[in-house]
């Protein structure tokens, strides 16, 4: 048995000491959740008292967990009664999954405010791992911040700890959680110690996620809130007694006084007709709900030698990357395979790996190290509220479970699916949504999940209608229950009446000889009736793409987005790359098109792994875009290179993304000039700006004599105009680019831009929608550049209208208040065009 060696802990605040025992707080002071010393404080910055990894902050803000490399768990809990401020007073300064210095700030807090609206400013620092430790300070007096206070006796806790009795585990049915504040430190200490009284193994399930049962610390990094559903599995002798009676605590609030919860029956007796959430994947189907739910996998905690463990876990890393290899090769498109080879790379993640191997090296299993490191770096991700990163922490649930699975030695299941099947999900992972199918899958609806998303990627490439963002009450749908999912409008219509589904059909029929009728015209000219020709370009981010596009009729690309070339990978592409890669997309669009290549717009929503980026409260409001470029202007100088390689091989323009005022905009220009004499060329390409933020727009007239042309990226400038992240599931149907702000910046830009003789196209997802051409042609745009499958589509809606008429619409619409009057107005404007179409067939 190893020698217990001394961790020194420090104060994490400076202040009183009070004796643990006079803490007016039975949980605290009966030492249920652990034991360690109190701080009446004097400063308002809590700090960290040992060096670790923060293994759990509370939403809330007010405590906070640290696990040392030798696994001592310290928990610090700032007041008393604080999780009731619902985080009035904290502000965090680190999230989960960080890893923290001796001294560093965690948390700073509000005292006087703290004081005024909780039971106590006390604070806690508590060893809950279980190890013995020795005071260096007494039980009373004064201590100062970063003051040796504790020598904590590492390796002499625990002792043996039991194999768990093998046996089908017992589960609980779903508990509705009755605390107010969901299993913060005091009801979690309550379930935690009940646990520690029977031999089983027992975790705590929310959704997808578990907890070891036992462990304080692990059910509070569940970060559980009043009403939730939960569920308790044992495995041992003892399992089903553990289960009635952990079962019976949570019912009961586990200490906590309480209300009833509302029992599953009555939740779903009030469920409505029509459930909505968000568009991810458009189109529309009837069919009957198959509700999707992961099973929960039982880790131990401890496992055998460290070399034992670290094989099995670079065993299970080297078949999964065989896997996702495989589904790579047999993607049906780039962007699926893309997909696939960003989660091969989230395998070989240096951080990832670091993690797990330090938790076998402390004795745990490699199945509890691999979900501990994906976990905590997923929960990270989460907790940096930015959509992007939140999706990312979804790739990384995927990978996660694929090779915890693979550790567990558990085998993937073919899903049996009857015909006709709607899928309800909680979430729905990469690796599932890719094996749909779609013989028998007409479409799902998720309760997590974003429009960005690799899952609704993988959706709109599979043409599988979907809707992300729904209400949880979705999951209490039973299996077999009819529903009609309308994706277009974000809803799930339970129990379709005859007249809905007729009109379904209708529509399914109508929607699929149009589309031939579409796909055999496509290498027409888009013209108006009146003969105004539009330009319909492609939003691009591969060389297959580009190909696809313009067998689709495409008239060029209007946008390239560069970053393809440089996001998911360890090294930035090498000049001859990104020469053969630009040339060969030139090559395909030939010499009488436009390719409109924009230049890179990553930051810290879209992180280059080479490329050293702080991190940003919010990124989108950060260094991205052209302020990165500039910052880093090598970068820049290497892509305006590689760009001007290809510019004797199409018509060649260049785009700068996120550009707000006149000085970015030449000091780019200068730099495309020092390259282009470098390689001696006679001619500069064109140069334009996205209009994707307010001030860019408000400053058309001052930028349109420096450009050759804007395009316009409805998709940032709709969220930065109404301030609402068009991701975020429950605001992403109103940031509506039909708002009128939003229409009246685009006319604002087209008046500047003509003005000057410059042209203007849209290459937001506004674009792309047959309700939006008549009304972009009429506020003057010149160019759409749309998603490569629609371009069909919106060149037969270019040739359906009258320029004349479309600029009446559009000046119609803009004078009026929101977004959805807007598109009922170009409802009634296309359903008027619809029937005098008809009346001249006739």
């Amino acid at each position: 048995m190893a020698t217990p060696q001394q961790l020194q802990l420090l104060a994490p605040l400076s202040g009183v000491l009070m004796a643990l025992d006079q803490v007016p707080d039975p949980v605290f002071a009966g030492r249920i959740i652990g034991d360690g010393l109190c701080i009446d404080p004097t400063s308002s910055t809590l700090c960290a008292p040992l060096a670790g990894v923060v293994s759990d902050v509370q939403a809330s803000g007010h405590a906070l967990t640290i696990t040392s490399d030798a696994g001592v768990q310290v928990l610090m809990h700032i007041g008393l009664d604080t999780v009731n401020l619902a985080g009035e007073g904290f502000t965090r300064r680190v999230e989960a999954g960080q890893r923290v210095e001796a001294g560093q700030a965690l948390i700073d807090f509000d005292a006087d405010y703290i004081a005024l609206h909780a039971r106590s400013l006390l604070t806690l620092m508590l060893v809950v791992s279980g190890e013995p430790f020795d005071s260096l300070v007494g039980s009373t007096g004064w201590v100062e911040v970063g003051q040796p206070v504790m020598d904590v006796l590492v390796g002499a806790a625990g002792g043996e700890h039991p194999a768990p009795v093998p046996g089908d585990a017992v589960c609980s049915s779903p508990i509705n959680l009755p605390n107010p504040n969901g299993l913060h430190a005091r009801p979690a200490a309550v379930f935690a110690q009940a646990a520690k009284a029977f031999s089983a193994t027992i975790h705590l399930h929310k959704l997808q996620a578990q907890a070891n049962g036992k462990s304080l610390v692990a059910i509070m990094a569940l970060q559980t809130a009043h009403g939730d559903s939960v569920q308790v599995s044992a495995e041992g002798e003892d399992a089903e007694a553990a289960v009635a009676a952990l079962t019976r605590l949570l019912s009961e609030g586990c200490g906590e006084a309480v209300t009833a919860p509302a029992p599953v029956e009555a939740v779903a007796a009030e469920m409505p007709n029509i459930l909505r959430g968000v568009c991810a994947s458009p189109g529309s189907a009837l069919g009957r709900v198959m509700q999707i739910v992961e099973a929960s996998l039982l880790v131990n905690e401890f496992g055998a030698a460290p070399p034992i463990e670290l094989e099995a876990l670079s065993q299970a890393l080297i078949e999964a990357d065989m896997a996702l290899q495989h589904l790579r090769d047999t993607a049906s498109g780039q962007a699926q395979a893309e997909i696939f080879k960003a989660h091969q790379e989230l395998l070989a993640d240096p951080s990832l790996l670091d993690q797990a191997r330090a938790l076998i090296d402390a004795g745990k299993s490699a199945a509890f190290a691999w979900k501990t490191s994906t976990d905590a770096t997923a929960a990270m991700f989460r907790s940096l509220g930015n959509a992007l990163l939140a999706e990312r922490a979804a790739d990384l649930d995927d990978v996660g479970q694929r090779v915890l699975k693979l550790i567990l030695g558990v085998h993937e299941q073919a899903l049996e699916l009857p015909d006709d099947t709607i899928l309800i999900a909680d979430q729905l992972t990469p690796s599932q949504t890719a094996g749909l199918d779609t013989r028998k899958v007409l479409g799902f609806a998720t309760v997590g999940g974003g429009a960005t998303s690799h899952v609704a990627i993988l959706a709109r490439a599979c043409g599988l209608p979907a809707i992300c963002g729904m209400p949880l009450q979705m999951l209490g749908l039973d299996n077999g229950t009819r529903v009609l999912l309308d994706a277009d409008k974000g809803e799930l219509q339970l129990h379709p009446d005859a007249e809905s589904i007729d009109q379904l059909r209708t529509r399914h029929e109508r929607q699929r000889q149009r589309h031939q009728q579409e796909l055999a015209q496509a290498s027409e000219a888009a013209c108006t009736r009146d003969g105004q020709h539009i330009e319909v370009t492609a939003n691009v981010a591969s060389q297959e793409e580009t190909a696809q596009a313009m067998e689709l009729g495409a008239s060029g690309v209007g946008l390239l987005r560069s970053e393809f070339l440089y996001l998911g990978r360890q090294q930035a592409p090498s000049h001859d790359e990104q020469v053969a890669t630009y040339s060969a997309i030139a090559r395909t669009i030939g010499p009488a098109h436009n390719l409109v290549v924009r230049t890179l717009d990553v930051g810290g929503d879209k992180p280059l792994a080479y490329v050293p980026m702080d991190s940003e409260t919010n990124p989108f409001l950060g260094l991205r875009g052209i302020r990165l470029c500039l910052e880093r202007p090598q970068l820049l100088r290497e892509q305006f290179r590689a760009v001007l390689a290809c510019s004797e091989l199409t018509r060649l323009h260049i785009m700068l993304p996120m550009v707000t005022n006149l000085a970015e905009l030449r000091r780019a220009r200068q730099i495309l000039e020092q390259e282009a004499r470098v390689l001696g060329l006679a001619h500069l390409p064109k140069l334009g700006i996205m209009i994707e933020v307010p001030a860019a727009a408000l400053m058309a007239d001052v930028l349109a004599p420096h450009v050759d042309f804007f395009s316009i990226g409805t998709n940032d400038l709709t969220q930065y105009t109404l301030a609402m992240d068009r991701d975020h599931p429950r605001l992403a149907s109103q940031a509506d680019s039909f708002h009128p702000s939003v229409l009246r910046l685009i006319a604002m830009t087209v008046k500047a831009a003509h003005a000057h003789g410059k042209w203007v196209g849209v290459c937001g997802a506004m674009a792309s929608e047959r309700l939006a051409v008549p009304l972009l042609l009429g506020l003057g745009v010149d160019e759409l550049s749309v998603s490569v499958p629609l371009i069909p589509a919106i060149k037969s809606a270019v040739r359906e209208v009258n320029l004349a008429d479309c600029r009446i619409i559009a000046e119609q619409v803009s004078n009026l208040e929101s977004a959805a009057d807007v598109r009922e107005a170009l409802q009634q404007f296309h359903g008027a065009k619809v029937d005098a179409s008809s009346v001249m067939e006739n």
